[in-house]
């Protein structure tokens, strides 16, 4: 099931906007000092670049990801999730809007 609530975090009003308005997020910070953004992918194919390890939560809608170094594309839908390495990249396919929760490091 997907995460539908978080409690607690401080978040940050001003959306961070991508690749022209293709992904909107905002940056939230826990109570413990762990950092997430909330965000919608609008339908596109993109590629994002890690610094720190993340873990990509799909809260609604579904996509296709591929990470660096792989040829093979996988779904991800709503309860499902996909780990990328820090120092690294992936692909991102969206047909739909992807809702995601992004758990940094």
């Amino acid at each position: 099931m997907p995460t539908s609530e978080i409690s607690g975090a401080r978040i940050a009003t001003q959306a961070n906007v991508y690749f022209d308005g293709k992904c909107v997020s905002h940056a939230l910070v826990m109570p413990d000092g762990s950092r997430k953004s909330v965000g919608v992918v609008l339908p596109a194919q993109l590629t994002f670049s890690t610094a720190a390890p993340e873990i990509m939560e799909c809260v609604a809608g579904e996509c296709s990801y591929k990470l660096a170094g792989t040829d093979e594309w996988r779904t991800c839908q709503a309860g499902e999730r996909f780990t990328i390495a820090g120092n690294s990249a992936f692909d991102i396919r969206v047909n739909t809007s992807f809702h995601y929760i992004c758990h940094y490091g």
